[in-house]
């Protein structure tokens, strides 16, 4: 399965209609000022993220989907899984990330479709565990974890950009759907 609908959201994969309003989202400071290094990414690097998004659902039978509003069909952001490389704490295990427009924040619309995303995670793709890590000012991914049940584990640095970061974890026997 590569599409779940929730109440209010679509999440499937890419189009390439989608093209062009994530890399409006990408471009927005505020937004990606808690992805990676903070830095807007541009049109190039929007499509060389949905070209890697892709690869990974075929390679491995999940990755980031998009999320649109199922009543007004508008690109809304990305959520999904992934396999970080670093940092070290969760390289090579399974991870949920999200990225929503802003337009769309402090709706709950993260947290439904993260919600959506650890159950395919969790049951329908038979996974043990998902971590995650954000950033540790990061309050608002932070609450969002909070409600999956993914407790925090501990604490590290991104080596490349010197933020503090948090690991997030939920196994299986935790979960509750």
């Amino acid at each position: 399965m590569s599409e779940i609908r929730t109440p209010r959201l679509l999440l499937r994969r890419w189009l390439d209609d989608d093209l062009v309003p994530l890399s409006e989202i990408h471009a927005d400071p505020e937004v990606m000022r808690w992805v990676g290094d903070g830095t807007p990414r541009s049109l190039e690097e929007t499509a060389e993220d949905i070209e890697a998004w892709e690869e990974e659902w075929d390679e491995e039978g999940f990755g980031i989907f998009a999320v649109e509003l199922l009543g007004s069909g508008e690109l809304a952001g990305a959520v999904g899984l992934y396999v970080p490389d670093s940092p070290p704490e969760v390289a090579g295990q399974v991870a949920i990330a999200w990225r929503l427009g802003r337009a769309f924040w402090g709706q709950g619309y993260a947290s439904e479709a993260a919600q959506a995303t650890l159950e395919f995670a969790l049951q329908d793709r038979g996974l043990d565990r998902v971590v995650a890590v954000c950033r540790a000012s990061d309050t608002a991914s932070a609450n969002v974890l909070g409600k999956l049940g993914m407790g925090a584990e501990s604490t590290t640095r991104d080596m490349e950009t010197g933020h503090d970061l948090r690991v997030y974890g939920i196994d299986l026997t935790e979960f509750q759907a």
